[in-house]
């Protein structure tokens, strides 16, 4: 009996990066769901994105007003609208992300 690790990892490093961008995915739609509204510019311009190289996530909204909506607290927002849209979506996400990143690892071990 032989083993061929190399191939193995790839395989694995393969499915972790899938999973990080599902993962990235999921929390780009539930931040979506509480961006602040400023006629939608903000909610459309979030993105999902993965490094495989690195297995890094990011998850990012692409306005030069974005920042200042994510941190300024006293800003009014419509309701269910918030600042920290992305923050808070990311800490409430994470059982939910570390499920689509094992779902996938445990799909390239079959």
């Amino acid at each position: 009996m032989s083993f061929n690790g190399a191939p193995a990892a790839r395989e694995l490093r393969a499915a972790a990066a899938r999973g990080l961008f599902l993962g990235a995915e999921h929390v780009l739609g539930e931040s979506n769901n509480v961006v602040p509204l400023d006629e939608a510019a903000l909610q459309r311009s979030g993105t999902a994105s993965v490094d495989p190289p690195s297995l890094t996530a990011m998850v990012s909204y692409d306005t030069p007003y974005a920042v200042v909506q994510h941190e300024r607290l006293d800003f009014r927002h419509a309701p269910g609208r918030t600042a920290k849209y992305l923050e808070n979506s990311l800490n409430a996400a994470r059982p939910e992300v570390a499920a689509l990143i094992a779902a996938e690892l445990r799909r390239a071990m079959r």
